[in-house]
């Protein structure tokens, strides 16, 4: 009974961000973003219930809600101003602000790395995939050019110095979901369809390193010292996958970066691509400081410890994917080579 009430929320959910895609007006739009809140509130109560989760609930909750009642009390006063230029460029600041608050971009992100610390790891992915679709595609309608450029770069410099001081792994992928924000937004700000390019990407990437993460039951940094008899093709798949992440090459995931950084040449931008490059690098020091912790610093390999890793079902699925995420670069280099 509990999985078919799960499975109608998560339905909820999918209804409530494709309502606010196909609306035609901003109550419509707004309509579809608290059935789309109000269904995923008690998909993060599944499961063991905990201080941590209640929490986490009720702060999303409480900001979601807080963003929601600006954004009505925005497109109402919308309807009754008149039309003045002013007015309207205000309105359109307090719209993108909302809605990059429902994002959890900077510097709008105080509340997204202490909700992802107390979900589980299924829920964090669809904090940081699916819970974004809708309001950034609200904001695609609404590009304020010097608005933006403040918003990545703090993004950026937040997603990169943010992630370097923690111990949570949930911590760690919310600040490099910020990170990541900020270059969906910068594509978001050249090109209308790039930013769903990188977004499907990142989708793919965040859910074969999550899927992984679940699967090893793994939540704190310190839980990657005890890896030294995991299965070593495990450990291989785990740590070049966040390397992809971070958007290394030759991986998949450098793939949207390296559209991005080519949209940024050809339009000229210049100051903003270095910024973005520089902070990247600083995004993947932290993933290589996990790699380096398991693979150099605690490798003692005991004969009589006999662990299989791929007894379970589900693991060769996620394999799967992150050999794609892993080899995809150059498996769709060899296809356009080919074609």
């Amino acid at each position: 009974m509990k999985k078919i009430s799960n499975n109608i929320f998560l339905i909820m959910l999918i209804f409530g961000s494709l309502i606010t895609i196909s609306a035609n007006s901003w109550l419509g739009a707004w309509m579809g973003l608290e059935i789309n809140l109000l269904s995923f509130i008690p998909l993060m109560n599944e499961g063991k219930k905990n201080l941590m989760t209640s929490e986490s609930s009720l702060k999303y909750f409480l900001t979601q809600a807080f963003a929601s009642s600006i954004l009505l009390f925005t497109i109402i006063l919308m309807m009754m101003s008149f039309n003045l230029n002013w007015i309207n460029d205000f309105y359109e600041l307090l719209i993108l602000s909302t809605l990059l608050l429902k994002n959890g971009a900077a510097p709008f992100h105080f509340w997204f790395p202490g909700v992802m610390e107390g979900l589980s790891w299924i829920n964090g992915l669809i904090l940081m995939t699916w819970q974004k679709i809708a309001p950034l595609m609200l904001i695609s309608y609404n590009i304020n050019y010097n608005f933006f450029l403040i918003t990545i770069i703090l993004s950026m410099i937040i997603g990169a110095l943010g992630g370097l001081n923690q111990t949570s792994l949930r911590k760690l992928m919310a600040f490099s979901s910020i990170n990541h924000l900020g270059w969906m937004l910068m594509a978001m700000m050249n090109n209308e369809l790039l930013w769903l390019i990188y977004f499907i990407f990142y989708f793919f990437l965040s859910m074969s390193i999550v899927l992984l993460f679940n699967n090893l039951k793994l939540f704190h940094f310190n839980q990657i010292f005890n890896f030294s008899m995991m299965n070593p093709t495990i450990k291989f798949f785990l740590f070049l996958n966040l390397l992809s992440l971070g958007g290394l090459p030759p991986f998949l995931g450098f793939l949207p970066k390296w559209l991005v950084i080519q949209n940024l040449v050809e339009t000229n931008q210049l100051f903003l691509l270095f910024i973005s490059v520089c902070l990247t690098l600083i995004t993947l020091y932290y993933y290589l400081r996990m790699s380096y912790s398991i693979y150099m610093l605690n490798f003692n390999k005991n004969s009589w410890m006999l662990i299989n890793n791929f007894n379970n079902k589900n693991m060769t699925f996620i394999l799967t994917m992150n050999f794609f995420s892993i080899m995809g670069l150059m498996i769709i280099s060899l296809i356009y080579l080919i074609l």
